[in-house]
């Protein structure tokens, strides 16, 4: 099916790789093929108004961290290697659902589809095994601790509570096979919000286990990750430890409260007074690489809340910024060393009814088959408690499983 899929200049596959944790609505979904598309703007009120156009569609794409970004007074340049744009939404021609029990195929020529996809031969092609990737850090360790100490100072002094500080690690030129490094992330790191997203030349390679925010009748939801912990998994009581150490971590709880505060307060701006409840704190989820602890807030809309006015409320998302969010914007423009682009935006859905879900783009690798460069990144949390060098290894930590992919 994705190799059908890579036929067409546009497509978004999203897999839940059958995580049973909830809730739960879309088990696989591929949308292939532009039928109608967004307009080039960077601004929610563009958003809106596609949207608007397109009810009882489905739609598909994704939001950039510098969708109508006021706080990252960088001007755009060549730190942005990637280049998907602020926002990009499109119905798709094709679509295709799949859970335990069926395939559903939608679209004029279903049958057709069905044919062209059992045609095609399963090939497993893999980038030229002579070809070496030399990945590099945009920011080296030296460099790494001196901001993180930065940041530990601008804290000090009351600037912010909690800041989640991104780094590059990049390749260039290389030439990658999506679709072959995407089933080879995905058999090392499945994860919930897992997705393959094809812009033209723009490829998205996703193996994220955080939703942003998903939206169900009149009740919305989001789950913030804040915490992580490395999987011991030749030993099963050093795995449990590993998970029990997540659980009582100070460090890590006081990030995650803070976070769930943030999310808190932006649902309340667009949610029924007394409504918004955190459903769960502290919760602790094993992935294939990593223990995570992950919080579950919700709240129930005020009526005829619009999308927009929901992502404006929301967006980015907390986990991906830190607190207090505006300014701690700023000072992500001011100290990190690349353009974030659609890493920590989102992908997703919007269904026919008006439901929605999102991930948070973390865990990914980004590439444009035009400029042949590769990247992904990867963050933690700071607090002034943060130890650098420990935010050095979480930050190698996340970045484990792309590592093996792309150097194996």
């Amino acid at each position: 099916m994705l190799n059908w899929a890579q036929t067409f200049d546009t497509f978004c596959f999203l897999d839940n790789h059958q995580y049973q944790s909830g809730p739960h609505t879309q088990e696989c979904l591929l949308a292939a093929g532009i039928k109608h598309k967004s307009p080039g703007s960077n601004s929610f009120a563009g958003l809106q108004k596609f949207i608007d156009s397109k009810k009882d569609r489905w739609l598909f794409g994704h939001l950039s961290y510098h969708l109508a970004n006021e706080q990252d007074t960088r001007p755009s340049g060549p730190d942005d290697n990637i280049g998907f744009p602020g926002f990009f939404l499109f119905e798709p021609l094709h679509l295709i659902s799949i859970d335990e029990t069926q395939l559903l195929i939608e679209s004029t020529v279903p049958g057709e589809i069905f044919e062209e996809i059992n045609k095609i031969a399963l090939e497993h092609t893999s980038r030229d095994s002579a070809q070496d990737i030399m990945i590099k850090n945009k920011i080296q360790r030296e460099e790494y601790i001196g901001i993180i100490n930065k940041l530990r100072d601008h804290i000090l002094r009351g600037d912010c509570y909690e800041i989640n500080f991104c780094q590059e690690f990049f390749a260039s030129p290389v030439v990658i096979d999506p679709v072959s490094v995407y089933n080879n992330l995905s058999h090392i790191s499945p994860n919930p919000f897992s997705a393959l997203y094809r812009l033209d030349s723009k490829w998205l390679i996703c193996a994220s286990p955080e939703r942003f925010l998903k939206k169900q009748g009149s009740q919305i939801l989001s789950q913030p990750i804040k915490g992580t912990s490395k999987r011991i998994l030749h030993s099963d009581a050093d795995d449990d430890k590993s998970k029990m150490d997540l659980y009582h971590s100070t460090k890590d709880r006081s990030e995650n409260v803070m976070i769930v505060d943030l999310v808190r307060n932006d649902l309340s701006k667009v949610c029924k007074e007394g409504t918004v409840y955190v459903d769960e704190l502290f919760g602790i989820y094993s992935f294939p690489q990593v223990h995570q602890m992950i919080s579950t807030v919700s709240g129930t809309l005020k009526e005829h809340t619009t999308f927009s006015e929901i992502i404006q409320a929301t967006f980015p998302m907390g986990s991906m910024t830190g607190a207090p969010k505006n300014r701690v914007m700023q000072l992500i423009g001011q100290y990190e060393k690349t353009k974030r682009g659609i890493f920590s935006g989102a992908v997703g859905y919007i269904s026919p009814n008006g439901d929605f879900d999102f991930n948070v783009v973390i865990r990914s690798i980004m590439y444009n088959s035009q400029t042949k460069y590769l990247s992904f990144l990867t963050g933690s949390g700071i607090t002034f408690y943060s130890d650098p060098a420990m935010e050095w290894e979480e930050c190698l930590l996340k970045a484990e499983a792309i590592r093996i992919v792309l150097q194996s």
